[in-house]
């Protein structure tokens, strides 16, 4: 199958290895979504006459979903279209976030769809209507399935390809429509050998999928929207690619922003020694930020931080310090570690960066508290004075 799937993609993608261009991207998407129309809209009118004919309130149910299914991939094709439109002075980073949005109303229709399917599956519960069973029909109703394993295998095979998270939760929801297709497909068999009116019963069912798909995509893109944490992959990418240009020796202070799929904007601390000239770090940060943003389609600012790393009292105290408070649950690292003062009086000066479920007050105050003890506890003629820092992401 995956023959098949390079085949299209080579056929219809123009310069299909170039992943990184928005163009690119928009093509992979553009192909995603006819196919989608074209496979969901055949499963459609197939089951639509079927369960018109059969008087099927489950098969009905399930074409709608496939109605549902072809307006979202065309939703699909226009959303990667308009998000693709460049910046302009009202939008100085674009319109990606488009997609977001169009997914968002797509939800909405999709909830609509699924709760008026429920209350006809109950109406033909406590009404029901025999439904025979047609061989022709069930052929019809079987061949189908490989059309949808199709659909997600593909769709799932470019969104990995691109790394577009539309594309692959487009391709979770073809697979819920396999189950969905498989249940109305065996309901129908079941006829064949029963009486008892098991057509409403499946409709229910089906229309819970439609409800559960809804809910899901709805959840996902308000998550997104509201300001989701990008996923750990490209955030370890980023760190790591920070890191392997020399001097940088440390990465704190991260932000990330989403403008749409596949266009953050990023901005960090890198730690460089603090007696290497500026004009020669300076270089090598304005390349970091060049290749890094082109190679991951990010727009990065690295504020540069010296610090002290020929001191061996310094860095003694650092890893010592560190050794110690590392343990305690919520801190995750520290930063910008300096140590003002002579002989027995001195402070240590440095931040501590938390982990996420410890940014309540309440907890900071707690950890401040175990922090100092356990500094007292190591240099008990030392202070202290910490401050907290967050990653955004």
């Amino acid at each position: 199958m995956k023959f098949i799937f390079d085949y299209l993609i080579k056929r219809f993608v123009k310069d299909y290895k170039n992943i990184n261009s928005q163009d690119v991207r928009q093509s992979y998407g553009s192909l995603g979504g006819k196919v989608g129309i074209i496979i969901n809209s055949s499963i459609l009118i197939m089951e639509l006459v079927i369960g018109l004919l059969l008087n099927s309130i489950a098969i009905t149910a399930d074409a709608f979903h496939n109605l549902t299914d072809a307006l979202s991939s065309l939703v699909t094709i226009i959303s990667f279209k308009l998000s693709n439109r460049p910046a302009d002075d009202k939008h100085p980073f674009g319109y990606g976030r488009i997609e977001y949005l169009t997914a968002l109303l797509f939800a909405g229709a999709i909830l609509v769809v699924g709760v008026e399917f429920l209350r006809s599956s109950f109406l033909r519960i406590l009404h029901p209507v025999s439904v025979p069973f047609n061989l022709i029909s069930f052929v019809c109703m079987l061949c189908a399935l490989p059309l949808q394993i199709f659909l997600n295998r593909f769709t799932n095979y470019i969104g990995n390809t691109i790394n577009s998270s539309a594309l692959k939760a487009s391709a979770l929801e073809s697979f819920t429509d396999i189950l969905v297709l498989s249940m109305v497909t065996l309901s129908l068999l079941i006829t064949r050998f029963t009486t008892f009116p098991i057509d409403g019963y499946v409709g229910v069912v089906v229309s819970i999928f439609i409800l559960h798909s809804g809910f899901e995509l709805g959840k996902d893109t308000l998550d997104t929207i509201i300001g989701k944490a990008p996923e750990k992959e490209f955030v370890d990418e980023l760190i790591n690619s920070v890191l392997s240009y020399a001097p940088i020796t440390g990465v704190h202070d991260l932000v990330i922003h989403n403008y749409g799929p596949g266009r953050y904007i990023a901005s960090l601390h890198a730690e460089v020694p603090y007696n290497i000239p500026v004009m020669e770090i300076h270089d090598v940060i304005d390349k970091a930020e060049k290749e890094i943003g082109h190679r991951m389609n990010v727009y990065l600012s690295i504020h540069m931080d010296p610090i002290k790393t020929d001191n061996p009292e310094t860095v003694k105290l650092r890893e010592e310090v560190f050794e110690h408070i590392g343990k305690i649950e919520g801190v995750i690292s520290i930063h910008d570690f300096r140590v003002v003062g002579d002989c027995d009086e001195k402070t240590l000066i440095f931040d501590a960066v938390l982990d996420k479920p410890y940014f309540a007050e309440a907890k900071e105050k707690e950890i401040k508290h175990r922090i100092e003890a356990t500094i007292t506890e190591m240099y008990p003629s030392y202070k202290s004075i910490i401050n907290f820092d967050r990653e955004f992401y």
